[in-house]
């Protein structure tokens, strides 16, 4: 297995068409065509991990944070950035970064932090606009029934808890070929009019390419006529954070304490306990205090989440909690999640959880 089929199993989980727009994902460092000896997966990609993938057979680290954020003007090891990537680079080692491509997958960092905490009912938090699409193509009427099922095949129609969703108008199309043409109906340099039908199908926003590839095979026409455009529907399968309730209401302090136990938390910073009894809970992993407005308005009685500044916890209104549990806490679980995944997923070389502890905070 080469590195770029790790890549495909890990991008059908968390496509990086989704990623935020400041980050910097997928492979980093390293060729995609090389064999791959071993998977070292980690929260992130120090000199330390590097060392610790030489001493496993692991030519590739599967990161969720990228090492390489800003662009490198030099590689001559002034900082740690630097001499993590000259390391890997030296002993052909190649990293690849995940980061807010799982942060906005359905199963992904938060929806473990929700299983995490034992919250049901979960569903994103702020959906991401711009990830839903709709191709509008006219093919002939006999040839209109193989064309949805090449559509479908690829993915197309998916709405909700349905597939193959399709709209079709019956119509008449037009067309008159030049001298260079080769029609499959009608003749070259005459008027023709064939009865045809338009198709309008929705799709994820990552299957595009692979999607009109599908449309220009099954099309019998020379030339196909189609529109793609994009729309503001909320897919609320794609999208950060999420939003759930416990099984069973909990008083705050002891909700508290479930979460400071269960994320393995030392201290967690907190506004004012504005509520007796927690029952809608909102958690975001890594940085969240942007999604403060998005858990006011859902009713949330709290938002688990990191790097909450100081006045961000004012913020608060005595409308709901906000807990601050470390960014590293919140993200812990995201490496044995990925190890689980793609031990399922690839089961001829080893998948091998990173024992080095990444985090640079500390407490006293």
């Amino acid at each position: 297995m080469q590195i770029k089929d790790v890549i495909n199993v890990l991008e059908a989980l968390a496509p990086l068409h989704y990623a935020e727009d400041f980050d910097n994902v997928g492979l980093l460092v390293g060729d995609k065509n090389n064999t791959v000896s071993g998977v070292l997966v980690t929260l992130d990609t120090l000199e330390a991990v590097v060392d610790e993938a030489i001493e496993k057979n692991c030519n590739l680290i599967v990161s969720f944070h990228p090492i390489i954020f800003k662009g490198l003007k030099s590689l001559t090891g002034k900082n740690y950035v630097e001499r993590t990537v000259l390391k890997a680079i030296k002993n052909d080692i190649a990293i690849y970064a995940i980061h807010t491509a799982l942060d906005n997958a359905l199963k992904g960092v938060n929806d473990i932090i929700c299983d995490t905490l034992g919250l049901v009912n979960k569903k994103i938090l702020i959906p991401q606009k711009g990830t839903i699409k709709k191709l509008t193509t006219y093919v002939p009427n006999n040839a209109a029934e193989a064309l949805r099922t090449a559509l479908f095949n690829a993915g197309a129609g998916n709405i909700g808890n349905y597939e193959n969703c399709s709209f079709n108008t019956e119509g008449k199309g037009t067309y008159k070929g030049n001298e260079h043409s080769n029609p499959t109906l009608g003749t070259k340099g005459e008027l023709h009019t064939e009865p045809e039908t338009q198709i309008s199908v929705t799709f994820n926003a990552h299957i595009e390419s692979k999607l009109l590839n599908a449309l220009f095979e099954a099309h019998p026409y020379e030339e196909v006529a189609f529109e793609v455009s994009t729309l503001d529907n909320y897919d609320q399968n794609i999208g950060i954070g999420m939003l759930g309730e416990l099984k069973q209401p909990q008083s705050t302090l002891d909700f508290l304490k479930d979460v400071k136990q269960t994320m393995k938390v030392s201290c967690i910073r907190h506004s004012k306990l504005t509520t007796n009894i927690i029952s809608k809970v909102a958690v975001l992993g890594g940085s969240g205090s942007f999604a403060i407005p998005a858990a006011k308005a859902a009713g949330a009685d709290i938002l688990v989440t990191s790097d909450l500044k100081y006045h961000d916890f004012f913020s608060a209104e005595n409308q709901i909690i906000l807990a601050d549990i470390g960014h590293y806490e919140s993200e812990q679980f995201t490496k044995t999640f990925l190890v689980d995944y793609l031990s399922k997923k690839i089961t001829n070389f080893a998948v091998v959880l990173s024992t080095t502890n990444t985090n640079p905070v500390k407490y006293l």
